[in-house]
């Protein structure tokens, strides 16, 4: 039985699993789990009942064949209670970066006027982040599966904390060029970010909270935004008149910021562990066995996008979180333009809009860990982002700007809520193949649309209205729920952790 005391926690997992039925020797070159055959063909021809009979005898026969192989030692699963330092950092740091990422857009007004460049010009300073990524994105799950997750968030927490001081140095009305390259630095910083959500929540914590923990290690980034949104408004009041003032406000918002990211770094380097000593579930504890040498990252990419459930949610989550990326770039522009003057109280809406967002995932992580219900889950929770839209889009110039809070809030329940489903129902979808890769093609995904839509809404809200270009984002993210209406659940981790050995035998179906 699992022992209490010592390093580690015994929660969670109850006992020991004989090894062989917690670690059956999975083929990760080939992508599927044992009794998985491809998509794309070996399946035999519909038998016989007789036939369907011997070849199950047969399967059963493999399996006690691949048991047998494993041998008869004892594998423990247990928690560790640095899990919980290791995810409190990263939400951290990761807040640091989505605050960098959004300080120049809420002030999009204030940064055009003492940088004397155009609008788009500081929208470039937000978008930077997406086009950043998106070259970049296969290099670092590359890195994150070959060298591991210390080195990926040290990367990530350093690279944060260089460009935060480089925007120090940017302190100067003719220094535009300077603090774009500061932000692309945090923009390249945000590669090694991104994609470690689900996969600091597989490797650290257990099935009864892999969920939650996600959607916590996601809303340190979503809760980033949300200061984003508060503090620059509070800290650099628009003085036009006084280009001295504005320089020495914009330099505590900028000094303040990089001492926090220095902090973080080291405080990562101190925290951070490759992995816990005793593996804190089933399906990790199956992982934990596959020799390396039988991992091809490139023939992982191969799987994934042979992978037709999953192409369709790349797809559905590319457009929902690149709607959710343009809406909170413009959301300054929106505002401004039917309520003048009123920069700060644009800054209040986006908090709300984060902070409903960070309980809406809060409450879907919770509810995942809790049902196991990942389509049925992600497809509410997409229509209800899609009618969310629509009434904060028509009641957006009603004059009053208490509508807008609510709607505004509504908006980023779900939308925001959102995004820890998507990273869950893929590792559950493509499972064994890495967490961190498919996080990062889901974010590359988010980055394209993301560019695209910024750019298309911000031409239709600057040339005819911001309702045209939220109607363009809906038009788009009603297509998205049509592709997550299509994509069937097949829970392939949630079987491993529940001790379903021959996964020919599928998930409880979650297409009701």
């Amino acid at each position: 039985m699992v022992e209490d005391g010592g390093e580690e926690e015994a929660e969670g997992e109850n006992g020991e699993m004989p090894a062989a039925a917690a670690v059956p020797p999975l083929q990760r070159c080939n992508g599927f789990l044992p009794g998985k055959e491809a998509e794309d063909g070996g399946r035999a021809a519909p038998a016989g009942g007789g036939e369907r009979a011997a070849a199950a005898a047969a399967k059963e026969a493999e399996a006690e064949a691949m048991l047998s192989a494993a041998g008869g030692g004892r594998v423990e699963t247990r928690l560790s209670r640095r899990r919980l330092a290791v995810l409190a950092v990263f939400s951290c740091y990761s807040l640091v970066n989505a605050f960098q990422w959004i300080q120049y857009s809420i002030l999009s007004n204030v940064f055009a006027g003492f940088y004397g460049v155009s609008f788009t010009q500081i929208d470039w300073l937000s978008m930077v982040y997406m086009v950043a990524y998106v070259p970049l994105i296969l290099p670092a799950t590359w890195l994150l599966d070959a060298r591991g997750l210390r080195l990926t968030a040290l990367l990530g927490a350093g690279l944060n904390g260089l460009g935060a001081w480089l925007k120090c140095a940017s302190l100067a009305p003719d220094r535009y060029p300077l603090t774009l390259a500061a932000q692309a630095v945090c923009a390249v910083a945000q590669v090694f970010i991104l994609g470690l959500p689900s996969r600091i929540a597989s490797v650290w914590f257990g099935p009864t909270e892999v969920s939650t923990a996600c959607a916590v290690a996601v809303l340190g980034n979503q809760l980033g935004t949300a200061i984003g949104f508060l503090l620059p408004p509070v800290l650099v009041p628009n003085t036009p008149n006084d280009i001295d003032l504005m320089a020495h406000n914009i330099s505590i918002m900028f000094y303040g910021t990089a001492i926090v990211s220095t902090l973080l770094f080291f405080l990562t380097g101190v925290v951070f562990e490759e992995k816990p000593k005793y593996p804190p579930s089933h399906s990790q504890a199956v992982l934990q066995t596959m020799p390396p040498e039988g991992y091809s990252y490139k023939q992982s990419i191969i799987n994934l996008f042979k992978n037709i459930p999953f192409v369709l949610l790349l797809i559905s989550y590319g457009i929902m979180t690149g709607a959710f990326y343009s809406v909170s770039t413009l959301l300054n522009q929106m505002i401004v333009t039917h309520y003048e003057g009123e920069e700060v109280n644009a800054g209040r809406i986006g908090l709300t809009l984060v902070v409903a967002g960070m309980v809406g995932s809060i409450i879907c992580g919770l509810w995942l860990d809790y049902t196991k219900t990942y389509k049925q889950t992600t497809l509410i929770v997409y229509i209800l982002s899609f009618i969310g839209l629509l009434v904060f889009t028509f009641t957006l110039d009603l004059g009053y700007l208490i509508v807008v809070f609510v709607t505004g809030g509504v908006l980023g329940f779900f939308m925001t809520g959102y995004l820890p489903l998507g990273f869950e129902f893929a590792v559950e979808i493509t499972y064994p193949e890495s967490e961190g890769t498919s996080s990062g093609l889901l974010n590359a995904s988010a980055q394209i649309f993301g560019i695209v839509f910024t750019l298309v809404q911000g031409k239709l809200t600057t040339d005819y209205s911001p309702c045209a270009g939220n109607l363009f984002l809906c038009a788009w993210i009603f297509v998205g729920i049509i592709l997550t209406a299509l994509i069937k659940s097949d829970l392939r981790r949630h079987n491993v952790n529940s001790g379903i050995m021959n996964l020919d035998v599928k998930a409880v179906s979650d297409d009701s």
